[in-house]
Parts: structure tokens; sequence; C-alpha cells
């Protein structure tokens, strides 16, 4: 295969310097062979301004699904997609060598590969070789590794990196003080981990309660979320959380019980508590939840949860655009079922669109779209599901950046 470097020719300029100090990571665009041709792809749409697209171009946004280069479907193991607003974002996906390929705007180091230009294609964090699952933030990304420990890089103004200072790293570095954790999430400026005794821990921003320790004193280092064990999962919104407690619904057949609990930023009822008070340590959100919750996902100002026997989706918070999906624009403080979709495997939530993918494999999104990030070809918004019109086949994974205007589909 041929290679070619990427960036624009200031970079590619200051990048050469910058070996000669340091040594970076490149971020390459691969050409697909003949044998590749026919594989299945990571595709993207939406804005791409910061070359989160991840398909080597600058070009300023797609409304269709475009393809992610150099990383086929069957190499990837999970996605993640992060952004601090509408035009920039970058692009994570873990692949099975338990590596981790980044891409999109790097200003604060978010890619991990030593420099701090953006990149319209992958190219691979460095130092970093046995990575269990990722997760990106607005501007700083996480990996949990294998002994699971945590590390991170990028953006570190609020102690988002968790390592004791506020300076940004362009490279990974470790979390201090967290292990046996089991999952990752990150927020716009803070970050979440899920140990394996069902307790979480939080770090960075928290003028909004967002760390959930009833203080509102941002952290460079993990502590605990008060009242809160029994966690089977976690979210993190732009500046809000949830946590499921007990065991997830698919677990333990449908007559499991569980409950969602929600802290941080609710100006406009992201917690679901029937308020738009902000929370500084977990309250609970409103249900019923019928037959139990199977799995919870954030968008910037707004929740989702997978509920029912037969896989609904609820959602509540923010509407501004559409996002919740219920056909208004109206915000909701407590939880309301989106119409017309059910069979939902995964869902997740942009900066103010939402996508699920559903049990037949294919991909609805609804909300904001004045970057094509529902991906069916306009830039109108909606606020109901439509379905992309490219065709995304044996499709297993979807993100969408809680801070950014784009989406991922594997």
């Amino acid at each position: 295969m041929r290679a070619y470097r990427t960036g624009r020719r200031l970079a590619a300029a200051l990048c050469s310097l910058m070996a000669v100090l340091a040594p970076v990571a490149v971020h390459t665009l691969v050409s697909a062979d003949t044998a590749h041709a026919q594989e299945k792809r990571l595709k993207s749409w939406g804005n791409n301004r910061s070359g989160q697209l991840g398909d080597g171009t600058w070009t300023d946004f797609r409304t269709t699904a475009t393809t992610v280069l150099g990383l086929t479907s069957a190499e990837v193991v999970k996605i993640a997609a992060g952004g601090a607003g509408p035009t920039t974002g970058h692009g994570l996906a873990l692949l099975t060598d338990r590596t981790v390929q980044s891409w999109g705007a790097n200003g604060s180091g978010q890619l991990g590969d030593g420099s701090v230009f953006s990149h319209n294609a992958p190219g691979q964090v460095v130092n970093l070789s046995n990575a269990t699952d990722i997760a990106a933030g607005g501007a700083h990304s996480l990996a949990l590794l294998a002994d699971q420990t945590v590390v991170s890089w990028g953006k570190n103004n609020y102690g988002q990196l968790g390592n004791g200072t506020t300076l940004d790293s362009s490279v990974p570095v470790r979390v201090e003080g967290l292990n046996k954790v089991i999952a990752i999430a990150a927020g716009l400026n803070h970050s979440l981990a899920l140990r394996e005794d069902g307790t979480v821990w939080a770090w960075g921003y928290n003028i909004n309660g967002q760390l959930g320790d009833g203080t509102s004193a941002s952290r460079s280092v993990p502590s605990p979320v008060s009242n809160l064990t029994g966690v089977s999962r976690i979210a993190a919104g732009c500046n809000h959380n949830l946590a499921l407690v007990g065991p997830p619904r698919s677990s333990t057949g449908p007559t499991s019980g569980n409950t969602v609990k929600a802290w941080g930023y609710n100006a406009t009822g992201q917690l679901g508590d029937n308020s738009t008070i902000n929370r500084y340590t977990p309250v609970d959100t409103q249900g019923p939840w019928l037959g139990g919750v199977s799995q919870i996902a954030a968008g910037c100002n707004h929740s989702l949860a997978v509920t029912d026997s037969d896989n609904k989706l609820k959602a509540w918070g923010q509407n501004t655009s559409g996002q919740i999906g219920d056909g208004t624009t109206d915000y909701r403080i407590t939880p309301v079922t989106v119409p017309g979709i059910k069979g939902v495997e995964l869902v997740s939530g942009g900066r103010e669109h939402t996508i699920a993918l559903l049990g037949d494999n294919t991909v609805r999104s609804w909300g904001a779209n004045g970057s094509g990030q529902l991906g069916n070809g306009t830039t109108t918004d909606s606020t109901t599901p439509v379905t992309s019109l490219t065709a995304l086949t044996g499709v297993d994974k979807i993100a969408a950046p809680v801070g950014g205007d784009f989406s991922l589909a594997n």
C-alpha cells in the first residue's frame, strides 16, 4: 500500500520541526488495495471543519455517510466521538490489537499523537498498546487499560486528565489513584470511571456539580461520587451524568429492577427529576422504568435510556432542535417515550442530535441537522426519527460527540 502524509502544508512543516525535538506519531492516509476494496469500513457524516470525519478531506460537512480512511469494520472494536462546539470534533477507534487510532481536532493534544495539529485521517495514539475501552470528551480522551487503570490525554484546564495537574498533554498520562476500573465516560470538561465494586469516581470541571461530591470545586484527581453504589452503567453529558443502579435489564431478564440516577447541570431538565435545579449529588430520574433499563446515554444537555421489554427509548432534557424525538421542541423535565421507534439496540447523543441503532441494523437519527449530522441527505432539523439515505449494512456500533455535530457508525 502507498501512504500519503495528511494535513495542511504548514502543519506538515511544523510537524517536521517538532520531530527533531520530540518523537510524534504521523497521521497517514492509506489507499485501499483491491483486496480491501470490498471490506466494510467505518463510516462518518456531519461537520468536518476539523477533519473529524476522517475521510482525508477538510470538506465543511457531509449530509450522507463517507468512509473513514484506513480502518476496516472487522478491526474496530469500539468507536468514540468527542467535540467542544459545532465545528470541532475528534474521533477514536479501539482496534483488535488494543491500539487506538484518532483523527480530527487536536489543538489541545486530544489525538494523543504528541502534536497539536489537526488531522483528517486516522493515526495511532502513541505509547498505548493495551487498551480495552475508550471515551472522548470535549477536547480530551480516555482509555481503559487491560490492568484496569486509566490513561488520558488532551485538554486539562480543569483537571479532566486526572493526573494532579492542569497542564494539557498530547500523549497519554496516568490517571492517579484509580484501579479495578470496568468502564469510563467523558463529558465536556470532566471524566468518570466505574469501578468493579459499583462505585463511580469523577474528576475535572465541577461548577454545576458534575463531579457529584456535594461541592462545586473542580478536581485534578478522581474523587468518589457521593451516595452512589451498585452502579452497572455510566454516561456523561456536557455537564451532567447518568448512572444505572442495579443490573441492566438485558443481563437478568425484563423483571429485574434498576434505577437511573443523575447529577450535575439541569437547566433544561436533563436530570429528569421534574425540576431544572442543578444537583450536586445524585438524584433519582423519574420513571416508571417498566421492565427495567438496559442502557443509558447522554447528549450535551439531553438524556436517553433504553427500557421496556421491546427495547423502547426514553428521552428527556433540552429539545431546542428536536433531539428528544417526540415531534416537539419542548424541553422535557421527566422522561418521555420516543414514538415510532422500537427495537433499539444502541443509542448515542450529540450536541443537539441523537442517533439510534435498531435491531434490523438500520440507523435512525433526529434533532439538529445544520451540518448533515442526521445523515439523511439534507440539512433540515427533524423532531422525529429519520433514516440515513446511505446504506449502512451490518452496523453494530454508533457514536455521537456530546459537544459536537457529527456521527460515526461501524
